[in-house]
């Protein structure tokens, strides 16, 4: 039996803080690094959250557009009062970002804890999130371009690829979508919205947690057992891809009359090498070939085996140099059918992949998990 006196009392009576009592420490993580704001701050530079300056809605609250008294934009996502899974994604959140630093990821500017106030401080991005942009009807105005696509898929990688290989501690997002990629004037993609991350040991193979994501960006293992890896993130940004080229909703069915989902669309479409029938009707001029190789790379990140799905720094490359994709490695994508509950992927030799490069045709085999 464990003796209490021999470690002290068990029970400390905490000293009651007042209102508005700003703590410069969550869980045992110090936040000297990041402004601390009052509520009284944050009110008067979104008007008291007035509903002119409302800019979307994050994972646990409204995303309002506030300005502050030294002329900076920004972004304030306050945290609904009462909502237990709110604290744990805010507390997530403000603790993943706090100390990680990427031109492709947001920047946490800082947060308010004040009575029962939780609100994170982000930069302020001018044009929104991709999904607006790209998928809905209300952004006309916005024209994107293959140069402005291709940006954005090459920079979401790299901003993948710094949290999943560059952090002393690696980091899985869970829910990469196109939502949680913010534009900013000059359309660079930022990753938001980390209250689903998870820390990732280099130790372990995988992390047994609660399913969370979206609807159409889940992998199957995933979704049907809980087995987290960074492939999981990978083939999220597979999809991804297809909805950047496409314009279209993974969510949805029915594309081209086809009664299927856009991974399996897109899968059906490079089985009978129509890849081009997959490009957006509003995209103009775009190079075929250079299309056509990102919608293949799409399909490598998203092959129902995880460990034949690349590494993200080697996604990076397959978009962004010139590098010859060798085909007779691709298998089917994993298809997860969300009415039913049940994976529908194929079977398929769990080898790792190879590609070559087009220069020196050095073969380049992807790590396989421990």
């Amino acid at each position: 039996m464990r003796c209490s006196s021999c470690f002290g009392t068990l029970f400390i009576k905490k000293e009651k803080q007042p209102s508005n009592y700003i703590s410069s420490e969550i869980e045992g993580y110090s936040l000297d690094n990041l402004k601390h704001f009052s509520d009284k701050e944050l009110r008067l530079a979104t008007d008291n959250y007035h509903l002119s300056n409302k800019i979307g809605r994050g994972g646990f609250g409204t995303v309002y557009k506030g300005t502050l008294k030294n002329g900076r934009k920004i972004a304030v996502k306050p945290l609904s009062v009462g909502s237990k899974q709110g604290v744990k994604e805010f507390l997530t959140e403000i603790t993943t970002l706090s100390n990680v630093k990427h031109s492709n990821l947001v920047e946490l500017v800082g947060f308010c804890i004040q009575g029962p106030n939780r609100t994170v401080v982000y930069e302020y991005v001018e044009n929104g999130n991709l999904h607006t942009a790209l998928l809905s009807k209300k952004s006309s105005s916005i024209k994107l371009e293959w140069r402005k696509r291709s940006a954005i898929c090459v920079g979401t990688a790299k901003g993948l690829a710094y949290l999943h290989e560059e952090l002393a501690q690696h980091i899985v997002h869970r829910d990469i979508k196109a939502s949680n990629v913010l534009l900013d004037k000059d359309f660079n993609p930022k990753i938001g919205d980390f209250g689903m991350a998870k820390l990732f040991p280099d130790d372990i193979t995988h992390i047994s947690t609660r399913i969370a994501g979206t609807t159409g960006y889940l992998a199957p293992e995933y979704a049907l057992g809980g087995q987290l890896t960074k492939k999981a993130d990978v083939y999220s940004f597979g999809v991804l891809i297809l909805e950047i080229i496409s314009g279209k909703s993974s969510s949805k069915t029915n594309w081209d009359g086809s009664h299927k989902f856009l991974l399996e669309w897109a899968w059906q479409l490079h089985e009978d090498e129509k890849w081009l029938d997959l490009v957006d009707q509003d995209m103009e001029e775009y190079p075929e070939k250079e299309v056509i190789k990102y919608i293949k790379v799409a399909l490598f990140c998203t092959q129902a085996a995880a460990k034949r799905r690349p590494l993200m720094s080697q996604v990076v490359d397959m978009l962004s140099k010139e590098i010859q994709l060798n085909e007779k490695q691709l298998t089917s994508p994993g298809f997860f059918n969300y009415d039913v509950g049940e994976s529908s992927q194929k079977k398929s030799n769990p080898e790792s992949l190879v590609y070559h490069t087009s220069s020196t045709q050095d073969s380049i085999t992807q790590v396989t998990l421990r």
